[in-house]
């Protein structure tokens, strides 16, 4: 294993920090959401960003936005499908793609649970910023997002493949 530098202090409780401020309001944010339109956070962005979009993304735009992985995206998708908050069909454009459709019951729920979303965020975020402290924390945060998606997204990056041998149950299986 090769050896890491460590962090500096300043950086590690900068790091602990940040985290556990993102985990604070994560948590309240998925409690007002359940409580108020029985989604969770992730649907919420799904659903968000149709919403902001005319209503109509790929699976592919979905994912290239939403920091979650392909397979519960589709799992995700198929629970909005079922609750009647998004419709998914072929892509007229590309018939390869997945064309995800909010509908109108789903518009109706992103605007139940906005305002209580505002409200937190509101609370737990931007209560306790000056001015100065929110256009620092902005530019802040948009150049480590910029930073980060600076790699090609997650949905674009290739599948990892088991190259090794497989075992079942146990015993080793062929891979030929």
């Amino acid at each position: 294993m090769a050896k890491t530098d460590a962090l500096a202090p300043e950086q590690l409780g900068t790091y602990f920090a940040l985290m556990e401020a993102v985990s604070l309001l994560q948590h309240a944010v998925e409690q007002q959401l359940r409580a108020d339109g029985d989604i969770s956070y992730v649907q919420f962005q799904l659903l968000a960003r149709l919403a902001d979009s005319d209503g109509r993304l790929t699976m592919t735009e979905l994912a290239d936005g939403v920091v979650y992985s392909r397979s519960g995206l589709t799992h995700q998708a198929a629970l909005l499908e079922k609750a009647g908050l998004i419709t998914r069909g072929p892509s007229p454009d590309d018939q390869r793609a997945t064309l995800v459709t909010i509908t109108d019951a789903g518009l109706t729920r992103v605007s139940t649970v906005l305002p209580g979303h505002i409200q937190v965020a509101r609370r737990l975020l931007f209560d306790p910023l000056s001015d100065q402290d929110l256009h620092a924390l902005g530019d802040i945060m948009t150049r480590v997002r910029d930073h980060m998606r600076a790699q090609p997204p997650r949905s674009a990056a290739p599948r990892k493949r088991h190259t090794g041998p497989r075992t079942v149950r146990g015993a080793e299986a062929s891979t030929d």
